[in-house]
């Protein structure tokens, strides 16, 4: 491609929407185009980058032994609601009726459309397992979209779904996915880590991540120094030291005046936090059950965890007019002395260890002092509802855990029976019985990969593309356009790259050098050539872009030489 013919349109000033660097720079360097709130055309640089991300997934899915399919963006309603999704996915679906008042949604995911296609075409075991998958754009309506390509209303995905007869089936290609994805994003030249996960709208039991490793991500990670264990801090699990046994004391109800917060309640009393106990009034958003969530003073409930426990959709803290309602009193809430009408309460299980413990007394300016779980008041449910933090152990190999951001570009479930059972998906076994299919599920975000990459790769100069992922790997600059030698030279040095299959541009523009160069910057060329002074003798300056370094090159050697350093950049 020449530059001159090029339609790229860089910019100087990043636009005031940009917030993240891949925003930024994908705006900047004429990748993309918004066209409305999170929405937006990709140009041809980005596009360009776009289809080679595809094509490394498209090339591992089918490596893998996925076959690939092309479903309807336009889902009937009627397919979401034998699911029982309608509801459930409810305002983050993009809903349109047909000139008939038919109710359609464009397709956020197609477990529905898939499994339909399935009960219709699948009706022996001799058929199974089998695993399609698509690479399409998919729409969601999401409150606040933002960061470019990272949270968009439409977006790029890869989702494949696989179909058992068993447990151990499913089992298998749960492993082979995972290890195509690890594939797939080392191809990409991405550091990245698969990480335990809650399952979400989506379903199911078992169920990873793979994170792509970056300051600027939306998730936290918690990992081990010492094992191989990772996990999203919404399914992060830790050992907790045990606290102290002691004699178990009467529970006592002091004034504890203006002291209604657990730091305040501390230092009051001269206690830790670990003999603290904090209530924290939640509701469930879809049957209005209210609920105390006992906590140890020193965590913060973990809200993933919560709505798993109670298998609610969404949970919100109760409002202080909420409070109020119940005769409860802010900052002063406890388990012991209440009389709770409607309300359940859930104890995370480090608060049913703790001997002698303060909670909230009830009325204005009260705390109890040593109460225990068990004599004094129990939980209609017990369960690990905390947030985990850095620096605890590790519940698997006894090691440190630490914290990460991450941005998440894969996600790979075990469905099991939930989609199939809704819609009736069965197969007949080699006795002649009806079964039901046994699911997996397996999304990659492909344009959210694009930008992650550049999330992970960029100084203030632009972006620097891994080599798999560049829109063109070699910009070759002529310094002089006006200058015959330094252009024929680049000439050569173009026509060779390109009979060798190295997607490379030649800027062929008449601008001043550094122009030049500050553009290519910019776009991330992983390596410029640069035509200069010494092309008369066949001589060229080979430029890395993520190292800064300089080669001097003959021209008869650069293209062996750019395919060398391929492979390290």
């Amino acid at each position: 491609m020449r530059f001159s013919k090029s339609f790229i349109k860089t910019l100087k000033e990043t636009p005031k929407e940009a917030e993240t660097a891949s925003h930024k720079l994908l705006l900047r360097a004429s990748m993309i185009k918004k066209l409305t709130s999170g929405v937006y055309t990709y140009l041809p640089l980005g596009y360009k980058a776009l289809k080679k991300v595809e094509n490394i997934v498209r090339e591992e899915m089918d490596r893998a032994g996925a076959q690939e399919i092309l479903m309807p963006v336009l889902q009937p309603a009627e397919l979401w609601k034998e699911s029982g999704r309608w509801e459930v996915m409810g305002p983050l679906m993009m809903k349109l009726q047909d000139r008939n008042k038919r109710d359609f949604v464009l397709g956020p995911t197609h477990e529905e459309v898939i499994t339909d296609l399935i009960r219709n075409e699948i009706s022996s075991y001799k058929s199974l397992p089998l695993n399609l998958y698509q690479i399409q754009t998919k729409f969601r309506d999401e409150i606040r979209p933002r960061f470019g390509l990272m949270r968009g209303r439409e977006f790029v995905m890869k989702d494949a779904y696989s179909f058992h007869t068993s447990q151990e089936s499913l089992d298998e290609e749960f492993l082979n996915m995972r290890d195509a994805y690890s594939r797939i994003f080392s191809r990409c030249g991405l550091k990245f880590r698969p990480v335990e996960a809650d399952s979400g709208a989506i379903g199911g039991s078992g169920s990873q991540e793979f994170h792509v490793l970056a300051e600027s991500g939306e998730d936290e990670i918690i990992y081990c120094d010492s094992c191989e264990y990772a996990a999203n801090v919404e399914t992060a699990t830790s050992k907790v030291e045990p606290a102290p046994v002691e004699e178990l004391k009467a529970a006592e109800l002091i004034d504890t005046p203006n002291v209604s917060k657990i730091d305040d309640i501390v230092n009051y009393l001269n206690i830790p936090y670990s003999k603290t106990v904090k209530a924290m009034m939640y509701r469930d958003m879809g049957t209005d059950q209210v609920y105390m969530v006992l906590m140890r003073g020193d965590y913060e409930v973990n809200e993933t965890k919560l709505r798993n426990v109670i298998n609610a959709v969404d949970v919100t803290l109760l409002t202080d007019e909420e409070l109020v309602k119940h005769g409860l009193i802010k900052g002063f809430i406890g388990p012991y002395g209440i009389e709770l009408k409607d309300i359940k309460i859930i104890a995370d299980e480090e608060v049913t260890k703790i001997n002698n413990h303060t909670a909230g007394g009830n009325k204005l300016d009260t705390h109890y002092i040593n109460v225990n779980y068990g004599r004094d008041y129990t939980a209609d449910i017990v369960a690990d509802v905390k947030t985990v933090k850095p620096g605890e152990t590790c519940p698997r190999c006894g090691g440190k855990l630490h914290s990460a951001r991450g941005i998440e570009v894969g996600h790979i479930f075990k469905l099991g029976t939930k989609y199939s059972q809704a819609l009736n998906a069965t197969y007949l076994d080699d006795k002649g019985e009806s079964k039901v299919m046994i699911m997996g599920c397996y999304g990659i975000g492909v344009s959210r990969t694009l930008a992650s990459a550049i999330e992970q790769n960029n100084d203030e100069f632009g972006i620097i593309w891994p080599s798999a992922l560049a829109p063109y790997v070699v910009d070759v600059i002529p310094a002089n356009i006006k200058n015959e030698d330094q252009v024929k030279v680049a000439e050569e040095i173009y026509n060779a790259l390109l009979a060798d299959g190295i997607d490379s541009m030649i800027d062929d523009r008449d601008e001043r050098p550094g122009f030049k160069f500050k553009d290519a910057d910019l776009i991330g060329f992983p390596f410029k050539v640069v035509s200069g002074k010494k092309a008369g003798e066949g001589i060229v300056e080979l430029k890395i872009r993520r190292t800064g370094e300089t080669l001097e090159v003959s021209k008869d050697e650069v293209v062996a030489k750019v395919r060398e350093l391929m492979k390290q950049y």
